[in-house]
């Protein structure tokens, strides 16, 4: 197995929000009071020495406040002088007397400041760094960045080579299991590290035209399915996150399924050409001396202590190299190309069900393969229009900067829908005789291969049986490195009537959006080779046999979604939906025997 990667980060915050609203209950607002400070930095020094004790090196990433703090500075100076921890800066921890007599604002994200406002902050808090150290860090990053501000950074800042520059899912599933109050909207993009592109931070650059020039990471290692069913911030890489999710025995005080989910994503190097990664991004507030999460500071240190340790004994098993965020940056460009995917097949290592996804990323798409319901393609992500979404005041996005989808099964709807309507999602129905079966209600499992660029999944086959035929059918998902296709091929490998004829309808159902709400459908166009519709919300539909191609042009996110097949006597569909289900469908009916396959293709394309 490959040695996993590991990216230890440490913050000084030195007034970091969880521990200031515990210290300081039932008083005046005092962001200055020693004993927070005091308390802030006993932690800081806590965590590194666990971090040091277990073998294990960390990124410092000084905040604004720790900035003024002497003893701060001394520690991080100190700690890369004995340990070879890197002294890099986050934009995380601004909130300090100094930032609120200077800016005169409680607002502490910077990503939703205005353009002229995070200049200005970042030029503050650089300057202020090179103040304390002599030189400007390597190293940046805050829970998003949105690429204008990055490319402000590596413009005035060239020395930075790497930044945390968003967390995996953390959209509305967080937003309303934190009281509808986490105004942090940024679902849709990486779970691993990658190259942001200049014109979206989600969407990674597809050559060094569109590089950044940094490699970004992502804020903790998430559960890919957990964390996608539910909220992500109880499942991670983060220890506290895994005692805020209840996920330990509350006896012995362990926890097993933060070593399965380190082990989870060690596997992933099966996927990704013998790479894997982890990342740890631990702020002083986790660990306050009151407790967090209704848990006492034991627990929280105790956990903190055994998630260090597994790591530092994987590391002395020679299973495990730890990295500088500087050090991984130059790693990750001497092992990745532009149009390497991301990889990863992923099962339920939590809940005990055969649950499986198969996560896919690459500059054109993100995509997500539900094997729990047959292989069906269960949210996707049109990175090739690399929408400009640059955000905070003043911008059209303030709050929402999630990458929209095309296909999201949990906010709307996929294949489980209500009694009326349709849900957005990528399968295929089986029709005989007048029976229809949806292989969405097919649970199976997938086997990986990269073959020559492609990444393919073939699926265990699956049992299709009729009221006079009962028949086996295998999917085989493709993804072509570079092209923005997915190509779906449907094989029939066994039959109880070697005569019979099956019809089998390619669907796609789709929309637009980044949360539950519908948008406005009415500027989308539905093609049909030659035919043409506009969206009026009147469930009208264009069928043509011998379909070349059937595509739409969903203008809001300027993409265009194709699908063709490769069948000579297939009939293409595109229908228009209504107000209560405001989707849009592109299907493929083609009929067939045992000796014949169905082959589609899903494509998208940047619209302008």
């Amino acid at each position: 197995m490959a040695k996993l990667i590991l990216n230890l980060i440490h913050r000084p915050e030195m007034v970091p929000e969880y521990s200031q609203k515990v210290t300081g209950h039932g008083k005046q607002e005092d962001l200055g009071d020693q004993k927070l400070l005091n308390e802030s930095l006993d932690i800081f020094i806590t965590q590194q020495r666990i971090a040091h004790e277990c073998g294990l090196k960390t990124t410092i990433q000084m905040t604004y406040s720790s900035l003024f703090n002497d003893e701060a500075v001394e520690i991080a100076k100190h700690d890369h002088e004995k340990y070879g921890d890197e002294i890099a800066l986050t934009l995380l921890g601004l909130p300090c007397e100094e930032f609120r007599k200077k800016y005169k604002t409680k607002e502490f994200c910077i990503w939703m400041f205005s353009k002229e406002d995070k200049h200005n902050i970042v030029d503050d808090v650089f300057e202020k760094f090179y103040e304390k150290f002599g030189f400007y860090p390597e190293s940046t990053g805050s829970y998003y960045m949105d690429a204008e501000l990055i490319n402000y950074i590596k413009e005035k800042y060239p020395s930075v080579k790497c930044a945390v520059a968003t967390c995996f899912e953390e959209g509305p599933k967080a937003y309303h299991t934190c009281n509808n109050s986490w105004y942090t909207l940024m679902d849709g993009g990486p779970w691993a590290p990658w190259i942001p592109s200049k014109q979206n931070t989600h969407a990674p650059a597809a050559n060094k035209q569109e590089d950044s020039g940094i490699v970004a990471i992502p804020h903790l290692s998430r559960d890919l399915l957990a964390c996608y069913d539910g909220n992500g911030s109880n499942f991670g890489t983060h220890p506290q996150n895994v005692l805020r999710g209840m996920i330990y025995d509350t006896k012995t005080w362990e926890f097993p399924y933060f070593y399965n989910l380190v082990d989870q994503y060690r596997y992933q190097e099966k996927f990704n050409n013998g790479y894997c990664y982890n990342m740890v991004f631990v702020g002083p507030g986790w660990m306050n001396k009151m407790g967090r999460w209704e848990q006492p500071y034991e627990l929280l240190e105790k956990a903190y202590k055994d998630g260090c340790n597994y790591y530092g004994e994987l590391k002395k098993q020679g299973q495990l190299v730890d990295m500088t965020m500087a050090e991984f940056a130059d790693h990750y460009r001497s092992i990745k190309t532009y149009e390497e995917p991301e990889c990863a097949l992923w099962r339920d290592i939590l809940y005990g069900s055969n649950k499986q996804l198969f996560w896919y990323l690459d500059p054109y798409m993100r995509a997500c393969i539900n094997m729990d319901q047959g292989g069906a393609l269960v949210d996707l992500r049109p990175y090739v229009s690399k929408l400009d979404y640059e955000m905070g005041v003043g911008s059209k996005h303030i709050q929402d900067v999630s990458y929209p989808y095309l296909i999201q099964e949990k906010y709307r709807a996929g294949y489980f829908t209500h009694y009326a309507g349709e849900g957005t999602i990528r399968s295929g129905k089986i029709c005989h005789n007048g029976e229809e079966v949806d292989l969405c209600l097919c649970r199976t499992h997938a086997h990986f291969n990269n073959d020559n660029g492609n990444r393919t999944l073939t699926l265990d086959p699956v049992e299709i049986e009729f009221s006079d035929l009962t028949i086996k059918l295998v999917s085989i998902i493709s993804f072509k490195q570079g092209s923005s296709e997915i190509e779906v091929t449907r094989k029939i490998v066994e039959t109880s009537d070697e005569n019979a004829q099956i019809t089998i309808k390619e669907y796609m159902v789709a929309t637009y959006g980044t949360t539950e709400y519908p948008e406005d459908m009415g500027s989308i166009v539905l093609h049909n080779d030659e035919q043409t519709m506009n969206y009026e919300y009147k469930c009208r539909e264009i069928i043509k046999e011998g379909s070349k191609q059937i595509s739409s042009d969903v203008t809001p996110i300027d993409t265009k979604v194709v699908m063709t097949c490769e069948n000579d006597d297939c009939v293409g569909i595109v229908r228009e939906g209504y107000a209560f289900s405001p989707m849009f469908t592109l299907e493929y009916d083609v009929t067939v025997n045992m000796k014949e396959d169905v082959k589609t293709w899903l494509k998208l394309e940047k619209l302008n």
